[in-house]
């Protein structure tokens, strides 16, 4: 029997594992370096995506599924909530193409990872503000818009999925936005060639 049920934000952090808070973990800064990296942690960068789908028996038929989605290296990437029982997908989530672009969720996430695993120390203040806001900001549109849908009936109720949808996608562009300007600021900080006016 389980201590508790499992929420996709437990799913998501074990998906990211690093072996953080081991001997093991590739970004520790204590223990022996030998060890650090020894093992293949779960979340490695070439897990490129991950969805969950969430069926929740306590909602309607037309709202129950909801798809928690995310891009990129699941270290530094961030769950968001969509609901699945909608006709299109957002711009930023649909428009993936092979030009990387911060137009669109899965390049983001693949910039922010490539520059913050580099500066993991300094970073990972930001990634975590970030995950935690993508969620917690997610949770509380799914549940605004499970009131509102709750009283709809087709076609409003697809309308309003998909409209709930593309707010939900405004807010993962923002913040995702947000969070690449202050990795790419820690990064410029510094690099090998960065001098500031104060050193002798």
């Amino acid at each position: 029997m389980p201590e508790k049920k499992l929420a996709p934000e437990d799913v998501k952090y074990l998906l990211s594992s690093h072996f953080q808070g081991t001997p093991y973990d590739p970004y520790a800064s204590f223990g022996d370096p030998a060890r650090r990296g020894m093992y293949r942690s779960i979340g490695v960068n070439r897990n490129d995506f991950c969805a969950l789908l969430q069926l929740r028996p306590w909602r309607p038929e037309g709202f129950r599924a909801v798809e928690w989605l995310a891009f990129g290296s699941n270290v530094f990437n961030a769950l968001t909530p969509f609901y699945a029982n909608a006709g299109s997908a957002p711009e930023y989530l649909a428009n993936t193409g092979r030009d990387v672009s911060t137009e669109n969720f899965y390049w983001s996430n693949r910039l922010i990872a490539a520059l913050a695993d580099a500066h993991y120390g300094p970073c990972l203040p930001h990634i975590e503000r970030y995950q935690f806001a993508v969620q917690s900001k997610g949770r509380e549109l799914i549940g605004r818009y499970d009131r509102a849908l709750a009283d709809a009936a087709e076609p409003e109720a697809e309308a309003l999925r998909e409209k709930a949808n593309r707010e939900i996608a405004d807010m993962l562009r923002a913040e995702t936005r947000g969070v690449l300007d202050k990795v790419l600021f820690e990064a410029s900080c510094r690099m090998k060639n960065g001098y500031a006016r104060s050193d002798v």
